[in-house]
């Protein structure tokens, strides 16, 4: 895959991050940012909610103060839908994408019509609500901070082919499959995952028809769910603070240089979750034996079509299964629609949203 443009506009200074978004997610990494970066670094939280965005930073720079680490944070205010003068003027090295439209904990926290068609459809039918912001700041990122990494933790194994769709670099995801991998390296007792090959998708996060392929030292292992169990009993809010934590060490190697093997969603665009190794602003797939690309992406898309939706040759395609929940609402959706109609399936989503939320 090699690396995704270019690289250090601010050399000589200390590089700059941008986390957008503070809820659970964002809220784990730039926690665990204050204690796994150990050289100096700027990091620009940007929220909705200003009073929220400083609370963050607060909370990370008293633990990066604590800790003896050399990283500074900063919050503040933002409209995430016109960020050009922020990113034109902070030049960030690397900006990590955590706000989307859609809340994944709002079944269990609000439910409502809205959600049980989310539930019965598939989490997939979302896909605008996940990826209309991330758009607007890939755009703006490559107008205005071109050198910037981008990262997304907004359902990226189905939001970074569209980005790839849209010829809008993506380094890569966070969450799901490495927060996945994670918890299988601490069941195996492995010091790290060098020696671990998950292929995994969105989906896996719970028992899903077909399950996650996982080779440990190069031999396949029929046992995925069992090691699976402890963490899809876990709430997934709490699942975050693992994400989180594989998200600050993934940006750590990034900043540093360093050889980081690990597994991510979504890297260089591609569906659902793969190993790879990270070193600097280039990241490789580093696959199973006997596997190749080519079969590792047909794998995840097949898997794609459990979680409700699929991302290919330009078109978003849902299943049988999302189809039949979807055409009461939004008949003309429900048959597929080009990936550059996000903006106006979002629109629609946010509008049919209201009305059963109602």
């Amino acid at each position: 895959m090699g690396d995704t443009g270019a690289w250090r506009a601010n050399q000589g200074t200390a590089p700059r991050i941008v986390v957008i978004g503070s809820g659970s997610l964002a809220r784990s990494l730039c926690y665990s940012l204050a204690t796994e970066v150990r050289a100096p670094a700027d990091v620009l939280i940007l929220a909705r909610n200003g009073a929220k965005a400083a609370a963050v930073a607060f909370v990370s720079a008293t633990r990066a103060c604590v800790s003896e680490v050399p990283v500074s944070f900063h919050g503040m205010g933002a409209d995430l839908g016109g960020l050009d003068e922020i990113l034109a003027t902070h030049q960030p090295d690397v900006l990590v994408q955590c706000a989307s439209y859609q809340s994944p904990w709002e079944r269990s926290t609000a439910p409502s019509a809205w959600t049980e068609l989310i539930a019965a459809a598939g989490f997939g039918i979302t896909l605008p609500l996940q990826a209309a912001l991330v758009l607007d700041v890939a755009e703006t990122m490559r107008a205005v901070a071109p050198h910037c990494l981008l990262i997304n933790a907004c359902f990226p194994d189905a939001v970074n082919p569209v980005l790839l769709e849209w010829e809008l670099p993506v380094f890569c995801g966070i969450g799901n499959i490495s927060t996945l991998a994670a918890s299988i390296q601490f069941t195996l007792g492995r010091k790290d995952q060098s020696a671990l090959h998950l292929l995994a998708h969105h989906v896996h996060l719970h028992a899903a028809p077909a399950e996650a392929r996982l080779w440990c030292d190069g031999v396949r292992r029929p046992d995925v769910g069992d090691l699976l169990a402890r963490l899809r009993s876990t709430d997934r809010a709490e699942l975050n603070h693992i994400g989180g934590r594989a998200a600050a060490r993934l940006v750590a190697a990034i900043l540093t240089g360093a050889d980081l093997d690990t597994h991510v969603p979504g890297p260089a665009g591609l569906p659902g979750g793969y190993p790879v190794r990270v070193t600097g602003d280039r990241i490789e797939l580093r696959l199973p034996p006997g596997i190749d690309t080519a079969e590792a992406v047909a794998w995840n898309q097949r898997m794609a079509l459990d979680d409700g939706v699929q991302v290919t040759d330009g078109r978003v395609w849902f299943p049988p299964r999302a189809q039949e929940h979807l055409r009461p609402y939004l008949p003309a959706m429900a048959d597929g629609y080009p990936v550059g109609d996000i903006r106006p399936a979002c629109a629609e989503l946010l509008d049919l949203r209201d009305r059963l939320r109602g």
